[in-house]
């Protein structure tokens, strides 16, 4: 190998480096810009996340309130909003700036394989999160906020009044009950906390919305079968249970309904891996003609 063969080969790999570089800077100026922008206006969006909560407190909202400990709480909170807003703000971008590279080191149909999972990811992920904070958020906060109580009232108390209600003479019959000695208890919640748990649900119902995605391209290798997944169904909808318990909180409506959407997404997944045998065994029939 002689000195204009070293060169030749190091070309390539310095033009992908810099397209890479390229590609890169791009993105980060997107997802920066985007930033920026969701930074400016990171208190609606924040209001936007708290509605669920707003929702799930009903009437009794007076007086109520949301709280930082720190000093720095409130404006890392903001800081997180914005980041986490910019990402998906400038996915668009982002998902362009990665086919713009993998693009030309594709096949034609490595390309028309791959472009529809880019399309459909981010329409997922939204599907998934729209889910969470539509349905889920207010349920779950609504149970949560259950466990509010006035003070501890006695069983004694209780049977005092309703008696009371029935039979108005037994009042002066009946010693009177104590006065409650339990303090109130009342959510306040701080707003690093409210922000880490909504994502928290975000993320993970987008996540589990990507299962279509990830045993389809699975399917596509040859890792995964049609087949085997009908075969392994049960084992999925337990699986599916049991993820939802992990990542909802720990009431059985949102786990529900976190888990049966994933059943009918692995249902889904096995008809998406079932086409795509089915077009590789038409092309291989093809090729075996010709």
């Amino acid at each position: 190998m002689n000195e204009s063969d070293i060169d030749d080969n190091k070309a390539p790999l310095m033009e992908h480096l810099i397209e890479f570089r390229n590609r890169l800077v791009y993105s980060v100026v997107a997802l920066l810009v985007a930033f920026i922008l969701c930074y400016i206006i990171s208190e609606d969006l924040f209001a936007f996340l708290v509605r669920p909560l707003v929702q799930a407190m009903g009437d009794d909202i007076a007086g109520r309130r949301m709280i930082f400990t720190g000093l720095h709480e409130a404006f890392f909170t903001y800081i997180k909003i914005a980041f986490f807003a910019g990402i998906f703000l400038s996915f668009p971008i982002i998902a362009s700036q990665i086919w713009i590279f993998v693009a030309p080191g594709l096949y034609k149909n490595e390309k028309k394989a791959f472009l529809p999972f880019l399309v459909v990811t981010p329409i997922l992920f939204f599907l998934g999160g729209a889910l969470a904070y539509e349905i889920v958020m207010p349920l779950a906060w609504k149970f949560l906020l259950s466990f509010e109580s006035n003070g501890h009232v006695s069983l004694y108390a209780k049977a005092f009044t309703a008696l009371v209600e029935q039979f108005p003479n037994m009042v002066n019959y009946l010693p009177a009950p104590s006065e409650p000695m339990a303090l109130p208890i009342q959510s306040e919640t701080r707003v690093s906390e409210y922000l880490s748990l909504s994502m928290k649900l975000i993320f993970a119902f987008g996540l589990c919305f990507q299962l279509p995605v990830l045993l389809t391209l699975l399917g596509r290798v040859g890792i995964v079968s049609s087949a085997g997944l009908k075969a392994k169904f049960k084992y999925a909808v337990v699986f599916a249970f049991i993820a939802a318990a992990i990542l909802t909180p720990p009431d059985p409506l949102s786990q529900i309904t976190l888990a049966i959407p994933i059943i009918v997404l692995y249902g889904i997944s096995i008809l998406s891996v079932r086409m795509v045998e089915r077009k590789r065994a038409e092309k291989e029939a093809l090729e075996d003609s010709e």
